[in-house]
């Protein structure tokens, strides 16, 4: 027989976007979190090698991302003991084939500044110089621990009463009597509110509750772990991108982490990496730089979910009371998650908003692909 729970807000899923919007909500509501894997964070937020880089994505994610940033700068000392930004910078480089679309970026960026080719070697020596006509530095851009974020928002969560179910993927729900009943394998949980957060699945989910999906489609990008070249020092250099964004590589301790900037369509489902893709991505990498590559220490993948129009879903369903899209969020998710999290929460409790917040909503709203989507 299934375990039967009564709560206000019901968020399935408990990656980045799922454990914010929790943390948020549960100071105010009784909050259940679903998660279908045996741990939260299993897909792509544990995959990820995030940096919080403004110059990224279009308008609505740049404003998401303005309005994280004294999030992740003022984040609560006891629920994050340790900063969560540490600077890590990012310098494109552009060969001949990369030079337009490497102008254009420098004219619509922010905090992004030309640098010459002899500074580009300085930040990375092992660059390749002859094959770059240009090259730009964004000194602002940082990584972010991203496990601390995710484990924060959940302790944060926990700690204000919220309950946390793995092993429990929504089988089916319906909307009856002004409430939600959803139903896993081992619950049957009643709820005013369900914000569907589940990544990759959410559309999968909606239509297991009766709802149209919106379009969501993930999208794998793969990585590889070399060991840093020899007699270099890698851990301070910036994050390496190839402004035709065919190739990127950050360092991570002793180690780059160099990917194809693959981001071909895919099924929901666990990710492994396509060694053909990885292969041409790292061939790519090795044009731009004096090293070869040698040896893989190992790969993985992970799904990066957008919405047709690369902007985050957030909003409530017009087709159905009390559900709340919360999706989509693609590579941004866990730069733009504060943001998101605090504007969800904001909209959820019918609360006031910014008015840079205000402005964006339309934008974000699920309903904004109503009847437009193709058969």
């Amino acid at each position: 027989m299934s375990d039967f729970i009564e709560t206000d807000v019901l968020v399935i899923g408990a990656g980045i976007a799922g454990a914010g919007v929790a943390a948020d909500l549960a100071r105010d509501f009784r909050v259940v979190v679903v998660e279908r894997e045996d741990r939260p964070g299993y897909h792509s937020t544990g995959r990820s090698a995030a940096l919080f880089i403004q110059n990224y994505g279009n308008d609505v994610v740049r404003a998401l991302t303005r309005a994280s940033a004294p999030l992740f700068e003022g984040a609560d000392s006891a629920l994050f003991p340790h900063p969560l930004l540490s600077q890590r910078g990012v310098l494109n480089v552009a060969n001949e084939e990369a030079a337009d679309v490497h102008a254009k970026l420098l004219a619509e960026a922010e905090g992004l500044r030309e640098v010459s080719i002899a500074e580009a070697m300085a930040m990375v020596p092992i660059l390749r110089e002859e094959t770059i006509v240009s090259a730009s530095y964004e000194e602002d851009a940082r990584d972010i621990d991203v496990a601390a974020l995710h484990q924060g928002w959940l302790k944060a969560a926990k700690s204000a009463g919220a309950r946390l179910l793995t092993d429990s993927a929504v089988v089916s729900g319906e909307h009856a009597d002004g409430r939600w009943i959803v139903e896993t394998r081992d619950h049957r949980i009643a709820a005013s509110v369900v914000v569907n957060a589940c990544g990759a699945w959410a559309d999968v989910v909606a239509r297991a509750l009766g709802l149209e999906p919106v379009g969501l489609q993930p999208l794998r990008r793969s990585m590889a772990v070399l060991p840093a070249p020899e007699g270099f020092d890698t851990r301070r250099w910036p994050l390496l991108n190839d402004a035709a964004e065919t190739w990127y590589a950050k360092p991570d301790g002793g180690r780059l982490f160099v990917s194809p900037s693959d981001q071909d369509p895919v099924e929901p489902h666990d990710a492994f990496p396509d060694d053909m893709v990885l292969a041409e991505g790292l061939y790519r990498f090795e044009q731009a730089v004096t090293i070869p590559v040698t040896h893989v220490e190992r790969s993985w993948a992970g799904l990066r979910t957008f919405a047709p129009d690369r902007t985050p879903v957030a909003g409530f369903d017009s087709t159905a009371d009390g559900f709340f899209w919360l999706a989509g969020q693609g590579g941004y998710g866990i730069q733009t998650s504060p943001g998101l999290s605090r504007l969800a929460g904001a909209l959820i409790r019918r609360a006031s908003l910014s008015a840079e917040m205000e402005q964006i909503v339309p934008a974000l709203s699920p309903n904004r692909f109503r009847g437009s989507l193709p058969e």
